[in-house]
Parts: structure tokens; C-alpha cells; sequence
């Protein structure tokens, strides 16, 4: 009884001493607290179109994207909040990505081809035929990544023209980004609840492919969570678009949680634009919608020191 009388009083004592440690981030080193701000909720940016898609920004922070279903123009909405056309001749463009050349590069699905759009002149220089792309993300190299969802693989447009698969066996693969310092890329799987990551090698190549992220998925559908389009912030996470939401992974694959739809629709594609590239739009049905956050858009075509 005695020992462990002074075993209470020598732990009391240690507890005394201790220093006072900041409140822990129990929900994870990278938690939606640490992403959404209070108070902060959906906003509409554009609405009235048919089947929004293919989501992207420029470094002034303008958005992009297309009206896949109806639409041949690829549209802009400025900092600002000014939306008009910015170029026509898009037809069945399901994503768009800018380059290091300033170019916007855009996949063709219902061509079959990979473009490139000078931005200034609106000309249109096709990069591949025969492919079947449905999102692509562009490195500061220039090497154009695409998912081709048909083929179940991830297809390397070099930048010398070299057309070639860089990696294979993906179950749907549809969404596709980049890690900040583009060292990883990671492919969202739609019929299953993958996403996968891969090292990009220094010829631009794919290796040490794996299962890197867990999707959550509807009760109803348990084995397929519809991953579809990503983005990624400047501090490594990652953001999905799913059937049941925008999930948030960060930078070592754990989940942070789940972002609710603006609407009940499926929500497709993601991507931070708007001042100072703090709000996250998503392109959800017949409409777009955005909302601040903590986190800050990393764009690839940019210099490394520039991100």
C-alpha cells in the first residue's frame, strides 16, 4: 500500500512538471478543420448549362471549363466574377489543363484526340489520334498525362510526340493530378474505390504503381465510389470528386473526410481558381459552384519556385 502510495504521489508530481503541450489535431495531420473555414459554404458561380466539366485555372486565377453535353465553347470566369467565352471550337472537351508553354491543352474524347489551343490565336494543334482520353494533367516538363477509361490506362504524350501507355490494369481510370513537387502522380479509379500513385520517372515514365488512397462509397454500391476528377493543394493534399462527395486525402494517402455536394448532383471535376487561388470550384451537373478555403491551388505548368 505504501509503494503504491508513492508511486501516486511521484506521478502526481511528474504530471505537475510536465510541460503544457498545444491542443492536438485529434482528427488527423491533415484534417478538414484545417482545410474549410467556418462559416464558409457553397456559393453559385454559373449556372443554366447542361453537363459542366473539366475544371482548371490560370495563374491569375481565372477558371475554365466546358459545357461537355451541349456546348463547343470553353468558358472563362475571372477573378472578378465576369463569365464569357473564351474559345470556341471545343466540342466534347472533358479536360483542360494549361502547359508550360502557355498553351491550354484539352482532351477530345468524342474525336479521339489530345489537342493543344494557342490561346492568343485560337489555333488548334492536334498532339495524339487514336486515343481515348478523358482527363489529362500537364507537367512544368510538358509530358501530357492522360486517363483513357476505355483502356483501363494512363497514356504518356512526351514532348517530342512520343505517344505511349506508362501505366496499365486500372480499374476506370478517369481523374488524374499531380503532387506539388510532381515527383507523384495519382489516378482515381470511377468503378472501383482506388486512387493509385506512381513515381514519375526523370523520362517522364510511371513506376512502383500502387493502391495508394481508399475512396469511401455509397452503402448502396459499397465496392464503387465514381472517383473522377482531382486537384491538388499546395501542402500535398489531395481532392476527389465521388458519389458521395469531394474526399480529401492528404499528402501520405489518409482520408481527412468528406466535403458535401453543393447539390444533389454528380460532381465531376475540381479545381482551385478565384483570388489568390483559395476557393474550390466544382463542377456539379447543370452548374458550378465555389467555396473559400484555408488552402491554396497548385498549378503545374509554374516553375517550382513560383508554387
Amino acid at each position: 500500500m505504501k509503494s503504491l502510495l508513492l508511486c501516486t504521489v511521484a506521478w502526481a508530481a511528474l504530471i505537475a512538471t510536465a510541460p503544457v503541450l498545444p491542443a492536438q489535431n485529434l482528427a488527423g495531420d491533415e484534417a478538414l478543420s484545417k482545410t474549410l473555414i467556418p462559416g464558409e459554404d457553397w456559393e453559385l458561380v454559373a449556372g443554366g448549362y447542361q453537363f459542366t466539366d473539366a475544371l482548371c485555372a490560370d495563374a491569375a486565377g481565372s477558371l475554365y471549363f466546358t459545357d461537355v453535353a451541349r456546348g463547343t465553347n470553353v468558358i472563362r470566369v475571372t477573378p472578378g466574377g465576369h463569365i464569357g467565352s473564351f474559345l470556341g471550337d471545343a466540342k466534347g472537351v472533358s479536360g483542360l489543363k494549361f502547359g508550360p508553354d502557355g498553351r491550354l491543352y484539352a482532351c477530345q474524347g468524342p474525336a479521339r484526340r489530345v489537342i493543344a489551343i494557342d490561346v492568343n490565336s485560337g489555333t488548334i494543334t492536334v498532339l495524339a489520334t487514336n486515343v481515348q482520353p478523358n482527363d489529362l494533367v500537364v507537367s512544368r516538363a510538358g509530358n501530357i498525362y492522360i486517363t483513357e477509361t476505355g483502356k483501363k490506362q494512363v497514356t504518356l504524350i512526351t514532348t517530342q510526340g512520343v505517344v505511349r501507355a506508362v501505366a496499365q490494369g486500372i480499374n476506370a481510370p478517369n481523374g488524374i493530378s499531380l503532387s506539388p513537387d510532381q515527383g507523384t502522380l495519382a489516378v482515381s479509379e470511377y468503378n472501383g474505390t482506388n486512387v493509385w500513385a506512381f513515381r514519375v520517372d526523370a523520362d517522364g515514365g510511371l513506376s512502383h504503381g500502387d493502391r495508394y488512397m481508399t475512396l469511401r462509397a455509397p452503402a448502396d454500391k459499397p465496392h464503387v465510389a465514381n472517383g473522377d476528377g482531382m486537384t491538388t493543394d499546395t501542402q500535398g493534399r489531395w481532392y476527389v470528386t465521388s458519389a458521395v462527395g469531394i474526399q480529401v486525402f492528404d499528402a501520405t494517402g489518409r482520408h481527412s473526410g468528406v466535403i458535401a455536394r453543393p447539390q444533389n448532383k454528380q460532381v465531376v471535376s475540381v479545381a482551385f481558381a478565384g483570388p489568390g487561388l483559395n476557393y474550390l470550384h466544382v463542377a456539379c451537373g447543370d452548374r458550378i459552384y465555389r467555396r473559400k478555403t484555408q488552402a491554396t491551388g497548385a498549378l503545374f505548368f509554374l516553375p517550382a519556385k513560383q508554387q
